[in-house]
């Protein structure tokens, strides 16, 4: 009986050479100090104590001190931007920061739900009225049409902000757009001179695949493709399909093709547009492509926009508009693409900057002497 009492009692002694016992989370080691589980520690300076505190997820920093090198974003708890809650390990965020963590941004008022929140790695080039949707040395390269820049700041899978849907627009997407049009009392420069109106290049560059023929552009004569159009309310409309043809005596048709699916375009988007077609012919005489200038004439196109762009993949199942593609260069220097031949000399402003928008909405509450959904129509001499 007196050998087990002893015997328990330097099992107790054993035990009790570390604090607490390493609170169940940890080993004791034989300098009495605790080796601690995953995650578990004591207080700010996260020391091993009696490892009766959880720790919580480390992420980049937002802001910090420099280190001896200079660097910056170490590692943080809570990427210091929350408060960890040592029971439950998890980050109370700040304020507009969210996730584990708080390793993200929390967008602004959830988009309004009128838009979706992204990261800024995945945010696409939202152009500028023309200008093309992404740029290169050629124009706007349709295979990157839908693409992003590269992105490789440190935020980049931490800060995120809204990508709003059509015709909503601020930070938040809480707003209503209004139309834009040109302001009815606007005096260009030169009165004597034309009005011109923004003209745009959309080049068809066929794939070389047969070398020496002598019409590489009938490569995809009789193949279909569609335009695409992205209003100033940021709404993307796709024409009906359109037959390529690359015969000289066929080229009239293909302009009066195309013209009359940008006519039909939903919501009188494009009111008025002018459209011919040409051959492209390299330096040794081959037809490379065909090349179709469009001219941007009615009410609802006036002053710059954004660039067309061709949708020049095949679509046979589950997708629209249903077109065979066609066989264009895309990826190289010399490649399919569209561009800004003639820039418009009209401008353009929300409400025709003769009213207000008001953006709840999104209808022009036009000044006293205008009218129209614009206000671009003038009922009062002055």
């Amino acid at each position: 009986m007196m050998k087990t009492i002893i015997a328990l009692g330097l099992v107790a002694s054993v035990a009790a050479r570390c604090d607490n016992a390493c609170s169940g989370h940890g080993s004791c080691m034989y300098d009495d100090v605790c080796s601690c589980h995953d995650n578990w520690g004591l207080g700010l300076s996260m020391d091993s104590g009696d490892c009766s505190d959880r720790i919580c997820p480390f992420e980049l920093a937002w802001v910090d001190t420099p280190g001896d090198s200079g660097a910056h974003h170490k590692y943080a708890e809570c990427a210091g931007k929350g408060i960890c809650d040592r029971e439950t390990a998890e980050c109370e965020c700040f304020e507009g920061y969210e996730g584990k963590g708080c390793q993200r941004t929390s967008c602004p008022n959830d988009c309004s739900g009128h838009g979706t929140c992204e990261y800024i790695e995945d945010l696409g080039y939202a152009g500028s009225f023309a200008n093309p949707i992404h740029t290169s040395s050629t124009g706007n390269r349709w295979a990157d049409s839908a693409h992003t820049f590269n992105y490789y700041g440190w935020d980049k899978g931490k800060t995120r902000g809204c990508l709003c849907d059509s015709q909503w627009a601020d930070s938040d997407c809480s707003k209503r757009m209004c139309p834009y049009a040109t302001d009815i009392l606007d005096q260009r420069e030169m009165l004597l001179d034309a009005d011109q109106h923004q003209v745009q290049t959309l080049e068809f560059i066929a794939q070389n695949n047969t070398q020496y023929r002598s019409d590489l552009a009938a490569q995809f004569d009789g193949q279909t493709f569609a335009l695409s159009f992205r209003s100033k309310l940021n709404e993307t409309f796709t024409t009906i399909p359109i037959a390529m043809h690359t015969a000289t005596a066929e080229l009239t048709d293909l302009a009066n093709d195309v013209k009359l699916a940008l006519l039909t375009l939903p919501n009188k988007v494009i009111t008025g547009v002018g459209v011919t077609a040409e051959v492209v012919t390299a330096n040794n005489g081959i037809n490379n492509g065909v090349k179709l200038t469009v001219t941007f004439s009615g009410d609802s196109v006036q002053g710059p926009q954004n660039l067309l762009w061709a949708e020049a993949y095949e679509c046979s199942t589950g997708c629209t508009p249903k077109i065979t593609g066609l066989d264009i260069k895309t990826v190289t220097a010399y490649s399919s693409h569209s561009a800004e031949k003639t820039a418009s000399d009209f401008n353009s402003y929300e409400c025709g900057r003769r009213g207000r928008c008001d953006y709840e909405s999104g209808i022009c509450e036009c000044f006293s002497g205008y009218t129209g959904e614009n206000c671009n129509t003038l009922t009062t001499l002055v």
